[in-house]
């Protein structure tokens, strides 16, 4: 079977780890937490960076940054992972579903404006596959009505918006270093600030609601419990995977891109005939190839299909169900809120398989796959 994903090793984990546990404090917020910082800050000028332990845990922050609770309202994309809304949900928002575009997974920013009232506190927004939302007009309408903006980044590591890049934009990003994404640490994830005028709070937030920081800087002769928070940092042993991978991020984006404009090149030939539909890449996005997808014309084609590469040993997988006719919602909603586009996402997207060690060969077995798939 060629899996769906497999997580890349670099050779150096085993070594760091060990380094992790010579330093004698491997815990969390130590030598490879500082490491990891300091890669973030110096390549991709990301100012105040906070490791967590997932990318809903770096979400889980911003929501308390942003001082959510009961009767605030939050817009996020329908068609996206369930961790979008729970850390806003848990604070006590109302999470207001937006659509998708026609020609993107992406919110639709078209929509944005109706959707805010004056209880709106902020916007989520979630950039697919790695490929950016329209920022300009995200910031423009957000800062126009005084409202939080947080990019949901989790599948956007070395991806831009025009010439900067993604999690540079809103007041907050989180990112996401699970195994399934190109740099992984098994779990783990990043919370972005680019309000300064946030981060001493977050320092406090990031370690159970305490001062520890301050103490440990002098300024304080003991840390106390000072405002909520959690254990949101990640152990050392985490932190040292993630640089082991952070070191090979060149060779490991520069091998995803030959498989995803592998896949793109031997599929072409399918979206001419009108059998499917590939992404669409526009001027202001750049691609950082965390995802290949293929759009077929039903729902009832693209079970057919996940079956027919199933049965010739090749895993593909589809998603999101639209959380707006996710069970938990409708349980709390009698109206029922119709998103065309992110339905039709959720019944006609297709993932294929991408990961550092899929081999061109095997590539063009999955595209001839499905090349013959659609001459039956």
């Amino acid at each position: 079977m060629i899996p769906f994903n497999k997580p890349y090793l670099t050779g150096q984990e085993y070594e760091l780890i060990e380094k992790a546990f010579i330093k004698g404090k491997f815990s969390g917020n130590g030598y490879f937490t500082d490491k990891c910082h300091r890669f973030f800050k110096n390549h991709f000028g990301f100012s105040n960076c906070f490791l967590t332990n997932s990318a809903t845990s770096a979400l889980e922050m911003a929501s308390l940054l942003c001082n959510i609770t009961d009767g605030d309202e939050v817009i996020i994309p329908s068609y996206t992972f369930v961790s979008t809304a729970t850390p806003f949900a848990l604070r006590g928002a109302r999470i207001i579903f937006c659509d998708s575009e026609a020609k993107s997974p992406n919110i639709d920013v078209q929509q944005l404006e109706q959707l805010i009232t004056q209880k709106t506190k902020a916007i989520v927004v979630v950039h697919y596959a790695g490929l950016a939302c329209d920022m300009d007009t995200i910031m423009e309408i957000a800062n126009r009505h005084n409202i939080f903006v947080i990019e949901d980044a989790a599948h956007s590591i070395t991806s831009s918006y025009k010439d900067s890049f993604l999690g540079t934009f809103g007041h907050f990003a989180a990112f996401s270093f699970h195994e399934t994404k190109n740099i992984s640490s098994g779990q783990g994830g990043m919370l972005v600030i680019n309000d300064q005028s946030m981060v001493e709070r977050a320092e406090k937030i990031w370690i159970k609601g305490t001062n520890q920081l301050e103490m440990l800087r002098g300024n304080v002769p003991k840390y106390e419990w000072v405002d909520l928070g959690s254990n949101f940092y990640p152990s050392e042993i985490t932190a040292a995977l993630l640089f082991a991978q952070l070191q090979k991020i060149e060779f490991i984006q520069s091998k995803r891109k030959l498989i995803w404009e592998t896949y793109y090149k031997q599929l072409q030939n399918l979206e001419t005939k009108e059998k499917i539909k590939l992404p669409t890449i526009r001027d202001y996005q750049s691609n950082n190839y965390h995802i290949f997808y293929i759009l077929c014309a039903s729902i009832s084609e693209r079970n057919d299909l996940i079956d027919f590469l199933k049965q010739n040993n090749v895993l593909a997988v589809f998603h999101y169900s639209p959380l707006h006719s996710s069970p938990y919602i409708q349980n709390k909603s009698t109206n029922k809120l119709v998103l065309p586009n992110a339905e039709n996402y959720s019944k006609t997207l297709l993932r294929l398989p991408l990961f550092v060690d899929l081999e061109l060969n095997l590539v063009s077995k999955i595209t001839s796959l499905i090349s013959s798939f659609y001459k039956s």
